[in-house]
């Protein structure tokens, strides 16, 4: 079973985002925090370092871990610059 749920990571998320920004919710569904977490469990794979320790080694439960806690913030499309955009 995943821990946390999804509902209680789409919280977190939404309220570390708040906590930072002021803005509004920026995940609305389980899909999006499902690619959020997939899309840093592959830059994990890809040779970045995990910014917390987790038991598990697994990168996905890194990157779980990572999105509970606050150490990775998600932000949508039109909140990057064109210029970084294309260094993605």
């Amino acid at each position: 079973m995943l821990h946390p749920s999804y509902n209680e990571l789409i919280e977190a998320v939404n309220k570390n985002t708040e906590e930072l920004t002021g803005e509004d919710a920026v995940i609305n569904s389980r899909y999006s925090i499902v690619i959020a977490a997939a899309k840093r469990a592959r830059q994990i794979i890809g040779g970045e370092d995990a910014y917390i320790p987790t038991t598990s080694g697994k990168p996905l439960s890194s990157a779980v871990q990572e999105l509970y806690r606050g150490a990775v913030n998600i932000v949508g499309e039109e909140d990057i610059a064109e210029d970084q955009i294309e260094d993605l």
